[in-house]
């Protein structure tokens, strides 16, 4: 280790100088600095410290000094200096103050928690931490913050406190850091002894003591949140002293840029933050305060700016008034105009995380988060690109696509897959009217078709499918759209099914309109158009699938020539030996369908439009799904999940036809429960059907799914709603969800005759322990055995609420679970929350229950799992309850 690494060290900045005799080193180090290798530096070392040792032995005073400064030079150097430990302690004993100076040094370097030595130090830290020179007793304080022991910490608590209340201010400020330390080294048991202490020092009118007190008191919070309550009653005293700093005029001691002490005002600011959170009356105490600084606050500099974003976090987080929190927005708001990156970065990251607190008063400042997005600042284009998905409503939709599509055009390509993603769902959520949504996705289509999800696709064509009356217009805009770009890839899938689908509506007018121009269009142009794609650069297997399906649908309409049949059919005859199998297979499958006659039109009609269900897929390159909120992302499980509410039908939701079950397992991967979902069995008649039909097969009833062991949570059934809310269709009571959680679908009335009476309902306890009562009533159905819903009611009988509470339960292998949400996860004294569950079980068989339950009340976590099998038996029959 070179002698220049040694200004370097942590522990020597600030002392090596001071301490250190340059004439008792200057021979090692210019010895060390020409060896050529490292055996003679180690020799050296050796020969050094042989010579130190038998210094030591001579009890020399008058060397020890300059030996003890050689030896922690040896020890920086990564030899073994452990003999110097006593030496150490004796120049501590001495009464010259470089003497203490250098051996607390040594000591801090030496010694560690573990060592014996540490209780002969104890002695000399007590008598020092009692002398009358101030630096010798922070000498003291500093040696123990760093090789406090729990033991040295029981030993000396009573000189600590002592120094507390000292009249000195440097002596006070570092027993107070020593405190800190000690916290961060988790001797928290002794913190109960200096809570009053600590109260006494936030009424210091010294600014480097009240500093130390309030990083002290915000430790202590943090690692033990019990001594909440102990300071809350301190918020006016810290009101106070925050209030004196605003309005003091000029002192040269604290000013930095016309500031007084800006680093105390953000430790006031951060504490009142803590003490004001879930306290009402707290909040209403800091509010005038917290609206003075924001309003008189300079934020034409740096250190005003850091003030104004600690006071907006410090609204934000509190129980703010309605007034408070939308001036801390639009402090917010006017962060994004300043020139300075790192200021408008931290703008749109905090915005991003309050938008659904107030989203008019973030809507109030569209027009400048929409600037962010031509930044040059790729962190401040995401930020603002997330920001702006979450801004779209009903009500302001056409502009901001509008504006996404203008970015879409010049984005950079890492952003465009979760552009085009979050465009299309915000379409599919918030279009005004269908033509505009297929516009819409028609141009994103055009600028990006090569980002777009395959999920995105489906939507798009299932749209195209239930609108009848937009067809041609449709396949016209495709047709053109084709004509004029095959490179991007989704358009070209796009096209080339709506046109094989729904040729004879494009041929039928013959004309289409191309910018105040109107084209006409034939047979042989359509068919151009599609074979054109086959031999393009950009085609590939897939695409080559869909044109062959699409000009075989062509060939069967009406409006195509017979000409263009045969054309068609040379085609596919060319395809039946291409080098792609799957290529080949279809060109096969559908050559031989033109031999089938008439029976080839009732093949190749068109599909009957596929079912119409909410889109649900994985993750996408932007962290905020279009329309969500933070707290629907924590019930999502913290995944990335879009979602869009499902279509309307009659008025009510429609619930798709099979289970997420597996699209959910994807989604949350390992981490998360699952929950094993029966999907409804729904008789229609397809297209496959029929074409099975042809062939003498029409047993299209799958298998049902194997049942397993299902541990079913709320977070994991909450990301499909839709279908779990039909899972309970049977059940007569109602699901009250949480106010920050969108409803699931309202339950329909069961039939008279299924609803057992109230007088039959039985209600078993399942769980009573710390004052937490967890009951279970059962209800079953003569009409369906084997179905029994179960309502869980959670109850407090103490004084103190019960709060984070996460249900859990598991069943046995031949039997299955649902779960929806609890009404609220947090139980107040009187009040009762419910929670309702779904068990399909054998007939017959019983309905065991493992529980697995975790809460937190009187400020204890408590986790704890049973074992429930108190329903009767034969519940599963249907018979009662």
């Amino acid at each position: 280790m070179p002698y220049h690494n040694l200004k370097g060290h942590p522990s020597m900045q600030g002392h090596v100088a001071s301490s250190f005799s340059c004439h008792s080193i200057l021979n090692l180090i210019s010895i060390h600095s020409i060896q050529q290798t490292v055996a003679d530096e180690r020799a050296l070392i050796q020969q050094e410290s042989a010579a130190i040792r038998a210094s030591f032995r001579e009890e020399d005073s008058f060397y020890r000094y300059n030996n003890v400064a050689k030896l922690l030079y040896i020890h920086m150097l990564g030899s073994p200096a452990h003999f110097g430990q006593i030496e150490c302690l004796k120049l501590v004993a001495s009464p010259r103050f470089s003497d203490k100076r250098l051996g607390y040094l040594g000591i801090m370097l030496l010694l560690d928690e573990n060592q014996e030595v540490l209780t002969l130090v104890t002695n000399s830290l007590k008598n020092d931490m009692n002398h009358s020179n101030m630096y010798t007793v922070g000498l003291a304080l500093c040696t123990f913050a760093n090789i406090a022991s729990e033991e040295m910490s029981r030993d000396l608590a009573n000189e600590i406190e002592k120094l507390l209340g000292s009249s000195n201010t440097y002596i006070r400020k570092k027993a107070c850091l020593l405190l800190f330390f000690l916290a961060i080294r988790l001797f928290i048991h002794l913190a109960d002894h200096f809570v009053n202490k600590s109260k006494n020092l936030l009424t210091d009118r010294n600014h480097g003591v009240l500093l130390t007190a309030i990083t002290l008191v915000s430790e202590m919070i943090q690692i033990n949140p019990g001594f909440l309550d102990e300071f809350r009653n301190a918020v006016p005293l810290l009101v106070r002293n925050l209030k004196s700093l605003v309005t003091t005029g000029y002192s040269p001691e604290h000013d930095v840029s016309g500031i007084t002490d800006p680093f105390l005002q953000v430790k006031v600011l951060r504490l009142l933050r803590i003490l004001g959170k879930g306290d009402a009356q707290a909040s209403e105490t800091m509010n005038d305060i917290l609206a003075q600084v924001a309003t008189n606050t300079d934020s034409t500099k740096n250190v005003g700016n850091s003030i104004l974003y600690e006071t907006v976090l410090t609204v934000l987080e509190i129980e703010a008034d309605t007034g408070l929190r939308v001036m801390a927005i639009n402090i917010l708001g006017k962060f994004l105009s300043n020139r300075d990156n790192n200021i408008r970065y931290v703008a749109l990251n905090t915005l991003n995380k309050v938008v659904s607190m107030d989203t008019n008063a973030v809507q109030r400042h569209r027009n400048i988060i929409l600037d962010c997005l031509r930044d040059g600042d790729i962190s401040i284009r995401r930020r603002a690109l997330e920001l702006s998905y979450a801004l779209i409503d009903e009500k302001n939709v056409r502009y901001l696509i509008r504006e996404l599509l203008a970015f879409l055009e010049v984005a950079d390509d890492e952003f465009k897959l979760g552009m085009t993603t979050q465009i299309c769902l915000a379409a599919e959520r918030f279009a005004p009217n269908k033509r505009w949504h297929i516009d819409t996705v028609l141009r994103v289509l055009k600028l990006a078709g090569n980002f777009v999800r395959e999920e995105i696709l489906s939507a798009f064509i299932r749209l195209v499918a239930h609108t009848p009356e937009l067809q041609a217009y449709t396949a016209s805009k495709l047709y053109l759209a084709l004509k004029a770009d095959i490179s991007q890839e989704s358009l070209t899938l796009a096209a080339t099914w709506v046109i094989g689908e729904y040729s004879e509506v494009l041929l039928e007018s013959g004309v289409i309109s191309d910018d105040d121009q109107s084209l006409r269009i034939t047979d042989k142009e359509t068919v151009d158009l599609l074979v054109s794609t086959l031999d393009s650069p950009y085609a590939n297997y897939l695409t080559r699938q869909f044109v062959l399906a699409a000009i075989t649908k062509v060939s069967s309409r009406n409006t195509t020539s017979p000409a263009e049949q045969d054309r068609i059919a040379e085609i596919l005859a060319q395809y039946t030996s291409a080098l792609e199998l799957e290529l080949q297979q279809r060109a096969v499958e559908f050559a031989s369908l033109f031999s089938l006659g008439e029976l080839r039109v009732g093949v190749l009609e068109r599909m009957p439009p596929p079912e119409l269900k909410a889109t649900i897929m994985g993750i996408v390159s932007e962290n905020k799904p279009v329309g969500s909120t933070a707290h629907e992302a924590d019930l999502m499980g913290g995944e990335d999940i879009i979602s869009t509410s499902a279509p309307m039908t009659n008025g009510q939701p429609a619930v798709p036809a099979q289970s997420n079950q597996d699209i959910l397992a994807e989604i949350f991967g390992s981490s998360a429960p699952t929950t094993s979902q029966p999907a409804p069995q729904q008789q229609q008649r397809s297209t496959v059907d029929d074409i099975l039909g042809l062939f003498g097969s029409t047993d299209t009833t799958s298998s049902p799914a194997p049942s397993s062991l299902a541990m079913s949570s709320p977070t994991a059934t909450a990301a499909a709603s839709n279908p779990m809310s039909s899972l309970f269709s049977n059940s007569p009571s109602t699901y009250s969800p949480s106010p920050a959680q969108s409803p699931p679908v309202p339950p329909a009335a069961a039939p008279a005759s299924a609803a057992p009476a109230a007088s039959r309902l039985t209600t078993y306890t399942a769980y009573e322990k710390n004052d937490l009562k967890i009951t279970l009533t059962p209800q079953t159905s003569a009409a369906k055995p084997g179905i029994v819903l179960i309502m869980a009611k959670f109850s407090v009988q103490g004084s103190s609420g019960a709060s984070g509470i996460n249900f859990q339960a598991a069943v046995p292998k031949s039997q299955q679970l649902q779960m929806l949400p609890m009404s609220n996860t947090n139980v107040e004294p009187g009040a009762t929350e419910t929670q309702q569950m779904r068990v399909v079980a054998p007939v017959g068989s019983a309905v065991r229950l493992r529980l697995r339950i975790s809460y937190t009340i009187a400020g204890q976590a408590v986790q704890d799992q049973v074992d429930f099998s108190g329903f009767p038996a034969g519940l599963t029959a249907g018979g009662g309850s």
